[in-house]
């Protein structure tokens, strides 16, 4: 049940947002997500409402412009295999349309079963 958020600066073409979104589905989908169940939203922030440090953690190249945060709410119990191998594949994927990994930061959040309701209200797994 992942909900993907992806924030970053306004201006970014098309392509580069769909294959991004594209991206992130196919790794969740790998770690073993339904094909059917993508649920994403992409969001352009102006550069002054969008604040980062640009060499946190100690980053040996400053982040960009094309700085993108990929947020994952996903139902708890993943482990951290799980994680590291969407983070893998996830950066793998990036690579091959040219995104720097450099530029991605990627949060994960968990929640449990009974908070989503798809539709009409109905919790369908609890």
């Amino acid at each position: 049940m992942p909900l993907v958020t992806v924030t970053m600066h306004k201006g970014h073409s098309a392509d580069r947002k769909t294959g991004i979104l594209n991206a992130v589905h196919t790794a969740l989908v790998n770690s073993g997500v339904p094909a059917t169940d993508r649920f994403q939203r992409m969001i352009e922030l102006e550069p002054e409402n969008f604040v980062y440090d640009l060499q946190y953690p100690d980053l040996e190249a400053p982040r960009t412009n094309n700085f993108t945060i990929i947020e994952i709410t996903l139902s708890a119990g993943r482990s951290v295999k799980v994680k590291r191998k969407i983070l893998e594949d996830l950066m793998q994927l990036l690579t091959a349309i040219n995104v720097s990994p450099n530029d991605i930061m990627v949060h994960f959040q968990e929640t449990a079963w009974e908070n989503w309701a798809f539709a009409n209200g109905k919790q369908i797994h609890v």
